[in-house]
């Protein structure tokens, strides 16, 4: 703990915190903030594309922000095809992916330059980043598209709202809640499968679903000059329920289970020394969800909430091993009280506290516990034209102590249509348990900071029949934790640590802009296109950060034919060069990748679908050393009943 706190923050961390306990002692609990399952909300009358809750916790209008943020509705989804997340994300101007290996590989997103593990991820309003993993993020490779119906994607510093980890960004999705009985399935190259089911039903006050899904493929060679496919299938199942229980009180229940196993290269003996073939397989299991209350009266929404996420992984010499030999566990346990009130002369409050227990163990690590408790509050304006915001978050560490947060943003319209949109954000992450606590710890860390600015022109959003933005932006971040080399030292931060351990050493910048467009020349065509520089330095060394190709471009266009209903689509995604390592020694290459897209309702409730990925047959690497998937056909068919 911080020796040095002083009584006022004390008192006021301890107020936060015994106020969400007593709220969630008074009955069942919803997480995080005010209520994130945006298809649960039994009455809206502003379309879902045009509504986020990465912004302030509570759905407010894109309009009403200053932050960028991106937001992709279930239609789009549907036209992108297949359980790829990757192919969702790579439209957001910023995004840039690296994979290691083929399907269900570890997949990290970097937004504007940021670490992978700067970006926090939410699956219905639950954190569920890898606790027990050493740098704490979230493995994009085991969210499957299939099973989600929403994206947002906030692309700046906004820990004020949201706490750790928000350095590079807030990613939130939605899963699925079908109205009735739906059904996809989908085959093709690598003899991979995916299916997906659903069955739901919205009522008048209540709503309530349940979907399932199973993908498996024989996957490629995680390594690059491999022969041997490494395979992939996991099943999952989500759940969502809402119910009104009177006198604007509601009870909401989410829960998502996952489970997977992967093939994975290493090093093999006798030399151990080049990355290839090896028969090893990691199994993942995946659990999170939540539980609520959430009462509105008048002009304010109160919501209480308890949250879990837990994540086990086992890795394996071989597919017939019967014991695994290496484990880990991490779990996440979060109870918070939030909320949002209107208040006179055009101003808004949202506020909250929440309070995070944290743990992990491993095969060689004893079990390390954490706690965060954290109260934040946040202040807005709204009127016809001006939209403001600014706030201020608190944050007491268990192991490290307090830590302060603001932010503030804000947009003016100039036109119909058009605004102008600014936003200040700082962001931190706190050291994880494995980096404070394991046996290559380091207690004295201090949490990653960050201060992110960005600046922009908008005219509408990219549901619109016209979009068009225009976004400088620059992020300074300080105190990054790297691990630290002790070969052949055993002094200073060495002592005792004869491995290596962690270290608060590295400050880096990225800046850019971003320019996207989005358009509806006719009832028959959708065009998109996005375009983004972005340069992340290591400030002291003056490299480029690995794996940040400063140029990204994303283009794709969606022709409805007067054939029967026929649509075809195409995606284009191009990336400059990058470096694999923090020396800048090894190159990545550049590359252009193209996917062709079809798809033609049979009837009102069936369609059949199909698309051909990389078309080229472009040979490419998003990490040195492992292999991606060539030219890959794929056939499918979508019901609802």
């Amino acid at each position: 703990m911080n020796g040095d706190r002083s009584c006022v923050e004390y008192c006021v961390l301890k107020y936060l915190f015994l106020l969400g306990c007593s709220f969630a002692v008074a009955g069942p609990v919803l997480a995080q903030q005010v209520d994130t399952s945006s298809e649960l909300e039994l009455n809206h009358s502003i379309p879902d594309e045009q509504i986020t809750v990465v912004a302030t916790g509570a759905r407010i209008t894109l309009a009403q922000t200053g932050q960028s943020i991106t937001v992709i509705d279930e239609k789009e989804l549907n036209s992108i095809q297949g359980p790829d997340l990757s192919r969702v994300l790579e439209r957001v101007p910023g995004v840039t992916l690296t994979r290691n290996g083929g399907p269900g590989s570890f997949t990290g997103a970097r937004v504007r330059g940021a670490d992978a593990e700067q970006l926090l991820v939410l699956v219905d309003g639950v954190r569920v980043a890898d606790v027990a993993s050493p740098a704490g993020g979230t493995d994009l490779g085991t969210l499957l598209a299939g099973e989600i119906s929403k994206v947002e994607l906030l692309r700046g510093s906004n820990s004020v709202v949201w706490g750790s980890q928000a350095i590079g960004g807030v990613l939130a999705l939605t899963t699925r809640t079908p109205q009735g009985v739906s059904a996809s399935a989908e085959y093709g190259a690598r003899n991979s499968f995916s299916g997906e089911a659903g069955l739901g039903h919205n009522g008048n006050s209540y709503a309530i679903g349940v979907t399932g899904g199973y993908t498996r493929s024989d996957g490629i060679s995680a390594a690059a000059i491999g022969t041997e496919p490494d395979g992939f299938r996991q099943w999952h199942v989500n759940a969502r329920g809402k119910v009104e229980l009177g006198s604007g009180l509601s009870a909401i229940v989410t829960a998502r289970y996952a489970d997977s196993k992967l093939g994975i290269d290493g090093f093999p003996p006798p030399t151990y020394a080049v990355f290839s073939d090896t028969p090893e397989v990691q199994t993942t299991r995946e659990a999170s969800g939540r539980a609520g209350m959430q009462y509105r009266t008048g002009s304010v929404l109160v919501s209480g909430g308890f949250a879990l996420s837990d994540v086990r992984r086992a890795y394996f010499d071989g597919p017939a091993s019967t014991a695994p030999n290496y484990e880990t566990f991490g779990r996440s346990e979060r109870a918070d009280l939030s909320g949002h009130a209107d208040l006179p002369a055009s101003l808004s409050l949202d506020f909250g506290a929440d309070s995070e227990w944290t743990r992990f163990r491993s095969s060689f690590d004893p079990e390390h516990k954490a706690r965060l408790s954290s109260g934040h509050a946040l202040l807005g304006y709204h009127s016809e034209s001006v939209n403001l915001s600014a706030g201020v978050r608190v944050d007491d560490h268990s192991q490290f102590g307090t830590h302060w947060t603001l932010g503030a943003n804000g947009s003016y319209e100039i036109a119909s249509g058009w605004r102008l949109r600014a936003s200040y954000g700082e962001g931190f992450k706190a050291p994880t348990l494995f980096q404070l606590l394991s046996d290559f710890g380091n207690a004295r860390l201090r949490p990653e900071s960050s201060r992110s600015f960005d600046a922009g022109v908008e005219l509408g959003d990219r549901n619109a029949p016209l979009h068009l933005a225009a976004t400088l932006f620059r992020r300074d971040s300080r105190d990054q934790i790297d691990f630290v080399s002790c070969f052949g030292v055993t002094s200073g931060i060495c002592a005792a640590r004869p491995y290596g351990t962690y270290d608060n050493i590295n400050r880096a910048r990225a800046e850019g802009f971003e320019l996207e467009a989005d358009g509806k020349p006719s009832e028959t065509l959708t065009l998109h296109a996005a375009y983004s520089y972005g340069k992340a330095v290591n400030r002291a060394t003056g490299k480029d950060l690995a794996r940040r190709p400063r140029h990204a471009l994303s283009l794709a266009a969606d022709w409805t034919t007067p054939f029967a209903g026929l649509v075809l689509g195409a995606d284009l995604r191009s990336l400059s060069q990058s470096y694999d390592d923090a020396g800048n020694f090894t190159r990545l290459a550049g590359y252009t990748l193209v996917t062709l897209r079809a798809s033609v309702p049979v009837s009102e409730k069936f369609a059949l679908y199909g698309r051909v990925e990389n078309v080229g047959n472009i040979r490419y690497q998003t990490a040195a050393g492992y292999g991606t998937t060539g030219r890959s056909l794929f056939v499918g068919a979508r019901a609802k009943f």
